[in-house]
């Protein structure tokens, strides 16, 4: 209609985000509040030239790596918006610096402390708290599902007689993530102890389901019981360990993605320095240069055409 506001194209760009890429809606809210900060800064997004947007990064200079990096990309994404919608014509992002952020490696925890973890849980699993227990680090651990994925699993996305469960992860993206025998038993065990009633595999005695911050200290307690030091065991913990333990198994890294329910295969790469150790090894026993004191192999002698030989 004639008169009427043109949309904010931020929010135009949000709502792109929500509808064609599934963004999450703590994404959505921090390139919402990053954008506006930076229109703040610089007036209109619309309008600014490659000028402006230093003069943004020069504000910008005190912020965390990780900080810089984000509001970077946010600004990026969207003059890549407005240049596939016509908005604009060129895009002047490349003003914009591009921090070298390194991702810290995974805590892990060995196959030891898992060992002692798991006798902790079972020697108490013949209570209702302690089958719970044994069902919530059998699942973190097996089927290396994220905390929230963990605590908000609804009844109705365990199957009956399938080994696997529907977990609707990130940017409401649904996955099957495949349930071991062990997990199995004691999830069932679980299941025949818990509280009747609700919606959610792990209901809240208040109401609603059991809190992330509520799982946090159940394995920080069960960590003090087994004799581990509890700041090396939280749910992001053991979902490192399971991802970490299927490589060292032979685990393909594509796999790996699926099982995780990481959108990009960089996210998964991460885990592939833990086995940097055995990759060392198999170099060193398969490869014939890596064979400590021994000479290289003799060269293999070249074909002979017998039909090219002279009489």
């Amino acid at each position: 209609m004639d008169g009427a506001p043109a949309p904010d194209p931020i929010e135009a760009f949000l709502a792109m985000l929500a509808a064609e890429r599934g963004a999450a809606a703590n994404t959505l809210a921090a390139y919402g509040r990053d954008l506006r900060a930076a229109r703040a800064e610089i007036g209109d997004l619309v309008a600014a030239d490659s000028a402006a947007l230093a003069h943004l990064a020069e504000a910008w200079r005190e912020l965390a790596p990780s900080s810089l990096a984000r509001k970077a990309s946010a600004l990026r994404q969207f003059y890549g918006f407005l240049a596939d919608e016509g908005l604009r014509a060129d895009d002047p992002s490349a003003a914009l610096p591009r921090p070298r952020t390194r991702r810290p490696l995974p805590r892990l925890l060995g196959h030891a402390e898992m060992a002692t973890l798991f006798a902790s849980a079972e020697a108490n699993a013949a209570s209702g708290a302690g089958a719970r227990m044994l069902a919530l680090l059998e699942l973190l651990y097996g089927s290396g599902l994220r905390a929230t994925e963990l605590v908000s699993l609804p009844l109705a996305a365990v199957p009956r007689d399938a080994p696997f469960l529907m977990i609707t992860g990130k940017g409401g993206q649904q996955r099957m993530v495949p349930v071991g025998a062990r997990a199995s038993i004691a999830l069932a065990a679980w299941l025949a102890l818990r509280p009747k009633g609700g919606r959610w595999v792990f209901p809240s005695p208040r109401g609603g389901h059991l809190t992330r911050v509520r799982l946090f200290q159940l394995l920080r307690d069960l960590a003090l019981r087994a004799g581990l030091d509890p700041e090396k065991v939280s749910p992001h913990v053991l979902r490192h360990a399971f991802a970490t333990h299927l490589l060292e198994g032979g685990a393909d890294l594509r796999v790996l993605q699926t099982l995780l329910g990481h959108a990009d295969i960089s996210t998964t790469q991460i885990y592939t320095h833990v086995d940097a150790a055995r990759l060392v090894a198999l170099v060193n026993a398969r490869h014939p240069l890596g064979r400590t004191g021994q000479n290289p192999p003799p060269e293999v002698a070249p074909v002979v055409d017998l039909d090219a030989r002279q009489p």
